[in-house]
């Protein structure tokens, strides 16, 4: 009999958010599944990792299918951090992260939780694909998107993907029969042109809200902010590896 993959599940919305209950419930036709999640929100949290704090795990059960379900107190790729190196005994076939509450399209990516986590898992060898739906509501609808998880996810454990490239997966906030299907994209060029609200408490202290608008230059019709607008699965190939490589050979003209 085959062996049924092992699949990691995590994201940063919080181990009991809806996002996550919805990928398990995916993840769980595919392979044997262990989640590892915040257990409370870490949205916008980026690749930050715990060093001058105690981190602790508790071991839950929302779900009885799993291989083992727990809740960390830290950051997301703290949890995968603590998956891989801690709760478990074998190197995960598959890790998914999310389904995020909200999209993590363009520039957004440098930011996200639910990437960084992904992220962290590819640069430990694992295939990794994170999750997000272009809807902020808490209970927002996921069930027409399982099926593009599911095969995506199928896809991913049958081939692979290429080594240190991770999938930045996003969903439109569409009805099932709205999505016209799936596009491979690039990330679009687009930006947080970034406000404070700043306000007084009544003590007199000033304290600020971060605001601001989105604002998207790219006009494209391969950027994932296109296929989103356009009512497609937008599928985006990232990676870890910074380096500007197109600019290495302009440097070595200069006299550092």
């Amino acid at each position: 009999m085959k062996k049924r993959p092992l699949i990691l599940v995590t994201n940063d919305d919080g181990i009991s958010a809806p996002g996550i209950r919805t990928l398990i419930s995916v993840m769980k036709e595919l392979g044997d599944v262990i989640v590892v999640a915040p257990d409370s929100p870490q949205s916008a949290m980026g690749h930050a990792i715990t060093i001058n704090n105690t981190l602790f795990v508790n071991k839950v059960q929302f779900d009885n299918d799993l291989k083992g379900e727990y809740s960390c107190s830290g950051t997301p790729v703290d949890c995968v951090k603590l998956a891989v190196n801690e709760l478990i005994k074998e190197k995960p076939d598959l890790c998914v992260s999310g389904i995020n509450h909200g999209s993590n399209s363009s520039i957004n990516v440098i930011y996200s939780g639910t990437m960084s986590a992904a992220v962290e898992a590819g640069i430990e060898g694992i295939p990794a694909i994170g999750f997000s739906l272009l809807d902020y509501d808490w209970n927002a609808d996921f069930e027409p998107f399982k099926k593009y998880v599911r095969k995506i996810a199928s896809e991913v454990l049958e081939k692979g993907l290429p080594e240190g490239v991770i999938l930045n997966v996003n969903f439109p906030k569409r009805k099932e029969e709205e999505i016209k299907g799936v596009k491979i994209c690039r990330q679009a060029k687009a930006f947080w042109k970034e406000e404070f609200d700043k306000r007084k408490t009544p003590q007199g202290k000033d304290y600020y809200w971060l605001t601001g608008e989105f604002i998207n230059q790219d006009k494209g019709e391969d950027t994932d902010e296109w296929a989103l607008a356009n009512g497609y699965v937008s599928v985006v190939p990232v990676q870890f590896d910074l380096t500007a490589h197109h600019a290495i050979q302009q440097l070595n003209t200069y006299s550092f």
